[in-house]
């Protein structure tokens, strides 16, 4: 952090923290992004919607007192709509630690170009890093192993995968590899549409952000395989009959909102556009 950040984080009565693992200090966390940043699946819009991103705030929380964090997430965003959107309110607000996460809505367009989308994450990180923020982003896990019709998205998410490392090594980013690891396609850590996580998904997704930005207390617990199920995964008639109601109930409805035009985002706005002080962490 340059000194007239320091000096105006210190003027704003931001109170000092306890480094990360590699001496890092974070005061203030901004977090783009779509559904998954957002929190959708982790709660619901009557009670509120929590997610990674908050639970990572709660993390960083513990050893920077005084983190004030805002969420500029919206569910539905394609990547250039994260960059149009969010990019320029975040750089306002200054943060020093980032977390950019998107293209999974890109994936499922009919038309996808991964340079494109990797151009508006690149230039995302390359703002943001220029800014004195700490940026982090994430690989997608292979969709076709939680839905069987995405498997001709597979390659798809390969491409994007290895475009989003070559992007954030060119800019100094870090990267979680939940794309390695089994555990991140089991699906209990899914929501019933197996496009959003789960409570523990996002508990996961939070607790592997932390493991790689080296926060004190963190570790790779998170790529811990779940232990078996207590009830056996559907098979033969009733596998067939519960596709064709995660159809029914999931896909048709997303595809209905494709031929219309329209998005879930469709009149949302961000749900902490502002920085704020980061409550206690609350139990999973």
């Amino acid at each position: 952090m340059n000194n007239e950040r320091r000096e105006q984080s210190e003027s704003a009565g931001v109170a000092s923290s306890r480094p990360t693992a590699d001496g890092t200090r974070y005061r203030r966390y901004v977090a783009l992004g779509d559904s998954q940043t957002e929190g959708v699946g982790d709660g619901d819009d009557a009670t509120g919607l929590r997610g990674w991103a908050d639970r990572l705030a709660e993390l960083a929380a513990g050893a920077n007192p005084g983190l004030t964090y805002a969420n500029l997430a919206v569910r539905g965003r394609l990547a250039g709509q994260v960059r149009a959107e969010q990019l320029g309110p975040a750089l306002a607000l200054a943060p020093d630690l980032a977390t950019v996460v998107a293209g999974v809505n890109d994936l499922l367009r009919p038309r996808f170009d991964a340079d494109e989308v990797a151009g508006h994450l690149a230039a995302m990180f390359e703002a943001l890093g220029a800014g004195g923020a700490r940026v982090a982003t994430l690989t997608f896990p292979d969709l076709s192993r939680l839905i069987p019709v995405a498997r001709p998205v597979a390659p798809r998410i390969s491409a994007l995968n290895a475009r989003i490392r070559e992007a954030a090594r060119a800019h100094g980013v870090t990267v979680l590899e939940t794309a390695a690891h089994p555990v991140v396609t089991d699906p209990r850590l899914w929501s019933r549409d197996r496009l959003h996580a789960s409570p523990l998904g996002h508990a996961r997704i939070a607790a592997a952000f932390a493991d790689a930005l080296g926060l004190p207390g963190s570790d790779d617990s998170w790529r811990a395989p779940l232990p078996p199920p207590a009830v056996r995964p559907a098979t033969g008639a009733r596998a067939v009959a519960a596709e064709l109601a995660w159809a029914a109930t999931f896909l048709g409805p997303w595809f209905g909102r494709r031929l219309r035009g329209r998005s879930s985002g469709d009149g949302r706005t961000a749900k902490r556009p502002r920085l704020l002080p980061v409550t206690p962490a609350r139990t999973p």
